[in-house]
């Protein structure tokens, strides 16, 4: 077994690499077998017979809970930590009770802090609005922080009533704030409203929301390395500032002193503007910025994260690259998924560019009505593979995809999903749309 390393931030990778993967649970199964046949079609067409995938498999979620009871293995975090490099289908996760997120805690426990969200859309694919392809953006959420953290205590549980009893000792006007944080302040209520109260305790669900300067400048730092990388037009901060100010408030500050700090000579930030606007008037500032942007300087900018949905779905060129908090990552990159065709065909990456650990991974749901038919679209984990060999430097792999994708879809032979919303389309299991991918490298 040939493991993926790192260097100085350069990964090595041999020409048989192990790869760990996650079939995944209800649909999982059904859309790895069609995409890992099309990732090893494309290694071998891109490189030969020279270049082969040595594929591991590890388990996770129901598969995993029935053969080891137990929904995470150790062996499993094992793997990816030491191979560096996998992929993994979409896992269940019970909603108010039970596990937390295993692809939360997949995240944590590797400290993989970037969720990397590519969102394109490719010709033909049937879209809810009129220019989707206007929508080319890449997010780059906070992974490991924000209320994702998992910091929380559940309502009448005596752990929420020590931190109650804490804010109340300690900060006493903050307390205030919670409307109703002591059996008085219910009681008023519910003889309000002529009821009673039935649970007769307090019972305040309690959150925590850590957002802290460290990482945010991984997180800033990565977005804007790779929007001069790549050539992007700017970066965009999203962020709830204007109501949570010293959480995503801050993030959007340190946004600008990071990209400041780090890249003073090949970026320009609004922050400037509004200092320049300040000393010398919105004239001096507008000038600044468009000679700025005349000389190739990167733009560094914000928008409160309300507004920013919409602007996404009304002036979705004026975004390139997106970085932002945990919460607002997962709203944006669904909602953007959305206006491309779906998030069945929405790729995923959570990497720590750091380590250079990364697991790719399905970003949709496990659809176990569905289960063992072979009819689910598995353009998400094929898109996430092609991102995995992006990441690897096997660019020739990770262009067939792209070709063998979009001329599936430009012939029309495409799963359910896309043939009831396309005229004329023909619609194929699943695994024969891995066939036509195939067909079309």
């Amino acid at each position: 077994m040939a493991r993926i390393t790192i260097s100085k931030g350069k990964l090595s990778v041999p020409d048989n690499p192990t790869l760990p993967f996650i079939r995944g649970d209800g649909t999982g199964p059904d859309i790895w077998a069609a995409a890992v046949r099309v990732f090893d079609a494309a290694v071998a067409k891109a490189y030969g017979g020279k270049r082969k995938i040595d594929w591991l498999e590890v388990y996770a979620g129901e598969t995993a809970k029935a053969k080891f009871n137990n929904a995470l293995p150790d062996e499993t975090v094992a793997a990816f930590r030491e191979y560096l490099v996998g992929i993994k289908g979409p896992l269940g996760t019970p909603v108010g009770k039970g596990i937390r997120s295993l692809n939360v805690t997949l995240r944590q426990m590797l400290d993989l802090y970037v969720c990397l969200r590519p969102v394109r859309w490719f010709p033909g694919v049937p879209s809810p609005v009129k220019h989707p392809e206007k929508v080319d953006m890449v997010i780059f959420r906070e992974n490991t922080e924000d209320i994702y953290a998992g910091v929380e205590w559940a309502g009448g549980s005596p752990e929420a009533q020590k931190v109650l009893d804490f804010i109340q000792r300690e900060f006493p006007k903050e307390f205030e704030k919670i409307r109703f944080g002591t059996r008085a302040r219910n009681e008023e209520f519910w003889k309000a409203v002529g009821a009673p109260n039935v649970r007769n305790e307090v019972c305040v669900g309690i959150g925590l929301k850590p957002v802290s300067w460290s990482g945010s400048v991984r997180l800033v730092h990565t977005a804007v390395a790779y929007a001069l990388q790549h050539k992007r037009r700017n970066v965009t901060l999203v962020h709830k500032g204007n109501i949570m100010k010293f959480t995503e408030g801050a993030f959007r500050d340190w946004g600008y002193q990071i990209a400041d700090q780090y890249f003073p000579d090949k970026v320009y930030t609004w922050a400037t503007w509004e200092k320049t606007k300040a000393d010398k008037g919105e004239e001096a500032a507008a000038k600044e910025q468009k000679d700025a942007l005349a000389a190739g300087k990167l733009l560094i900018k914000d928008a409160i994260a309300d507004n920013a949905l919409q602007q996404v779905l009304t002036r979705p060129e004026d975004f390139d690259v997106i970085a932002t908090l945990n919460l607002n990552g997962d709203y944006l990159s669904d909602a953007l998924a959305a206006q491309v065709g779906g998030i069945g065909i929405a790729p995923g990456g959570n990497i720590n560019y750091i380590s250079g650990h990364a697991i790719f991974e399905a970003t949709h749901g496990t659809a176990p009505k569905y289960t063992n038919q072979d009819k689910v679209n598995p353009g998400s984990v094929i898109l996430s593979g092609e991102m995995m060999f992006r990441y690897m430097g096997w660019t020739e792999a990770a262009d067939l995809i792209i070709k063998g994708l979009e001329g599936a879809i430009a012939s029309k032979s495409v799963t359910y999903d896309f043939a009831r919303l396309m005229e004329g389309a023909r619609e194929v299991k699943c695994s024969q749309f891995g066939d036509a991918v195939i067909g079309k490298m």
